[in-house]
Formats: structure tokens, C-alpha cells, sequence
């Protein structure tokens, strides 16, 4: 029964990612300008992804061949199984986001709320696409096999993809960035998004493949290596049901996501996302409640409490709001030495928070039930990964649609939005 409701609840999330793609899909594109722009930035990463798979999956089929040699056909098949699910979350998800950027900037001319609504359900693409896939593998190699250490292969096809993802994406991302802004500003005089720098495109390309590819494969890696190793423990502390516990947790979690996705609405946008995260958290801990032992309940509430507080951290310390980022503004009034200088100090200084609510967190699950209720905690807090990624996600698809609104002309007014 229960791996009933698992398997429902990913099979949910994956019809959930392809719901939210066809509603990007129905929308106007915008102009032919505009649509012109959005080509030129999904054929370049494109051909990105498609070098970036080609070399990942030559180096997979090796791996795996190694594995069913040396280990067993069991490993190597969930290895290339968890490359294969990796890549085409990603892969999904950067489908949807190259093409609801200039979606979002076309909906803006009715206001924020329509662009906002737009760019949330691109980014849910992904975050929805990266846990169905997830969770449905893990599960379903489980039963078929029917024992986690013959399945730990697909965490570890998951980690190759994420490593290239993720690395790769990463320098790929910064140095278009960088490269666009040195040409543009540095070496042209000219702002961030002008149509007359060429290395602009490659930026708007980097956003996709580094914060939305990239970072769905490093959080499918996440998610099933934690999911694993909480099955792991879990058969050795309680035996069948130490198994299926992290598995529910995340399926559990996957409804709330998908309600708190429907709250993410209102005039301020950080405001309208933290609101939706707020309300997945709660959802999420009163579905856990009627899935889990007490004493494991209250290591999953933990768990999406000390999720919480990070996001609360990490908005403190890089929102303009707050004294952190303004320190660093007022600092570059006397040059850009002591800018670097302050930018470093509040970054060191960034850490102290997340290292003591992460260690306290450890005491405490571990203190209400030992090693098996410390990596229901992780769960707990990697099952909110939908939401985490639709956020992360979001900003890519934002970011294209102001450079898409630039290079294509469109009023003030909309690309202030």
C-alpha cells in the first residue's frame, strides 16, 4: 500500500511537470523580435546540452560496463538508470525555461502578476520533473530488487551527471557573465543587455544551463543519495519500515509543493515566494504526521524547520533590505578596495548562522532518535527540493525576460516589471 502512494506521488509530479509546460507553451511568445532573441538563446544551450550529454553518456556507458564486470549487473544498471533520469530532469526543464522567458517578458505587459505567475510555473517544470523522476527511480529499482545496497548505483549516476551539470554549468555561466560584462561596460561603454554586445546571448545561455540545469542535476543527486542513505540506515535500525519511511516523507511532501506552488501569488514578489514556501513547510509537516512514527515525525519537523531557517539566513544576508548588502553598497563610496574588503568580511561572516542551526539540528535528531532519525531530517528537509528548485529556477527565466525586453525594445515600464 505504501509504495502505492509513493509511486502515485511521482508519477503526480511528473504530470504535474508537463501540465505546467504546456501552460507555458500555450502562451504568446511576443514579437517576432523578441521571438528571434529567445531562439538564438535556446539554440545556444541547446548545443551546449547536447556536447555536455554526449560526453557525459560515453563516459556513463564505460562506467557501467566497469560496474557489471567488477561489482554487479544490479549497480550498473541503476547507474546508467540515475545518469538517465538526471539528464532528462535537466534536460526538461531547460526545454520549458528557453522558452517561457520571452513568455514572462511578453506577460508583463499586464503586470506583475501575470509575469510572475508565468515564470513560477517555468521554473515548477523543473522542480517537479527533478523529484518525480527522483523519487520513481529510487522506488522503483527498490522493488525491484529489493534490497537498497544493489540500488546505490543510481544515486552514483545521478552524482556524474551532477558533476559535469553543475561544474561545467558553472564556469560556463560565469565566465559568458563576466566575458559580456567586459566587453559591454568595460571595454564598449555600453549597459547590461544591449543588443549591440554579441557575448550578451552567451550570458543569457549560461543562466540557463548553470541555475536551472545545473542546479536541477545537483539537487537530483541530492535527493536520491539522501533518500538512499536514509534506506540504508533505516533497514539497519528497524528493518522494512526504516525503508519506506523517507520514501513517504517525500512523496508526502510532493502534494504540499504542489498546493504552496498555487500560493506563490501577490504585488511583492519575494513576499509572494516566501509565502508559498511558508505554506509547503506547514503542509508538509501536518502530511508527515499521518506517515510517520511520532518520535520520526518530530525528526522530520526538524528537518523542514532548520530548511526554513536557512532560507531566512540567506535572505538576511543577501537582500538589500538588510544591513549586510547595505555595508557593502556604502563602502564602495570610498573605492572599490574597501568594497572587496567589506564584500569578504560579510561573506566569512555569512557562515557562523547556517554552521550552528545545521549542528544543532544534528544534535537534536540524534537526540530524539539516534543516526536513522538525523537522516530523516535531511529527507525532510531535501523533500521540500520541488519548491527549493521552482524558486531557483524562477530567477533564470526572470533574468532572460529583462535581457529579452531590452534587446527587443520594449517600453520601460515592462522591463522594470
Amino acid at each position: 500500500m505504501e509504495f502505492i502512494f509513493i509511486l502515485l506521488a511521482a508519477g503526480f509530479a511528473i504530470l504535474c511537470s508537463l501540465i505546467f509546460s504546456l501552460e507555458v507553451l500555450r502562451k504568446e511568445p511576443g514579437t517576432a523580435k523578441m521571438a528571434g532573441v529567445s531562439q538564438a538563446i535556446k539554440e545556444g544551450a541547446m548545443a551546449y546540452m547536447a556536447r555536455e550529454y554526449k560526453n557525459i553518456f560515453i563516459f556513463a556507458i564505460i562506467i557501467s560496463i566497469l560496474l557489471a564486470i567488477f561489482v554487479n549487473l544490479p549497480t550498473a544498471v541503476t547507474f546508467f538508470f540515475g545518469c538517465l533520469f538526471s539528464a532528462l530532469a535537466g534536460f526538461i526543464g531547460m526545454s520549458v525555461s528557453v522558452r517561457a522567458n520571452c513568455r514572462t517578458a511578453w506577460a508583463a505587459r499586464n503586470g506583475l502578476e501575470p509575469a510572475l505567475k508565468l515564470a513560477i510555473r517555468g521554473g515548477a517544470v523543473t522542480g517537479f520533473a527533478v523529484t518525480g523522476l527522483a523519487l520513481l527511480g529510487v522506488a522503483t529499482f527498490y522493488l525491484i530488487y529489493q534490497n537498497p545496497l544493489l540500488i546505490v548505483g543510481f544515486g552514483f549516476g545521478g552524482s556524474l551527471v551532477s558533476l559535469f551539470a553543475r561544474i561545467g554549468g558553472g564556469i560556463y555561466t560565469k565566465s559568458a557573465d563576466i566575458g559580456a560584462d567586459l566587453v559591454g561596460k568595460v571595454e564598449k561603454g555600453i549597459p547590461e543587455d544591449d543588443p549591440r554586445n554579441p557575448a550578451v546571448i552567451a550570458d543569457q545561455v549560461g543562466d540557463n544551463v548553470g541555475d536551472c540545469a545545473g542546479m536541477g542535476a545537483d539537487l537530483f543527486e541530492t535527493y536520491a543519495v539522501t533518500a538512499l542513505g536514509a534506506m540504508l540506515l533505516g533497514a539497519l535500525a528497524i528493518g522494512e519500515k526504516g525503508i519506506i519511511y523517507p520514501l513517504l516523507l517525500g512523496a508526502g511532501t510532493i502534494f504540499a509543493s504542489f498546493i504552496g506552488l498555487f500560493c506563490m501569488k501577490g504585488k511583492s514578489i519575494m513576499a509572494a515566494l516566501y509565502k508559498g514556501l511558508l505554506v509547503t513547510v506547514v503542509l508538509a509537516g501536518i502530511i508527515a504526521y499521518f506517515l510517520l512514527p511520532f518520535n520520526y515525525w518530530l525528526c522530520s519537523i526538524l528537518g523542514l524547520v532548520i530548511g526554513l531557517l536557512l532560507f531566512a539566513v540567506t535572505e538576511y544576508y543577501t537582500s538589500e533590505k538588510y544591513s549586510p548588502v547595505r555595508s557593502i553598497a556604502a563602502s564602495s563610496e570610498t573605492g572599490p578596495a574597501t568594497n572587496i574588503i567589506t564584500g569578504l568580511a560579510v561573506g566569512m561572516r555569512s557562515t557562523w548562522p547556517p554552521v550552528l542551526i545545521i549542528s544543532a539540528g544534528i544534535l537534536l535528531a540524534y537526540w530524539l532518535s539516534g543516526l536513522y532519525g538525523l537522516a530523516l531530517a535531511v529527507m525532510a528537509m531535501l523533500s521540500l527540493t520541488a519548491t527549493i528548485i521552482t524558486l531557483d529556477s524562477y530567477g533564470p527565466i526572470t533574468d532572460n525576460a529583462g535581457g529579452i525586453a531590452e534587446m527587443a525594445g520594449l517600453p520601460k515600464k515592462i522591463r522594470k516589471i
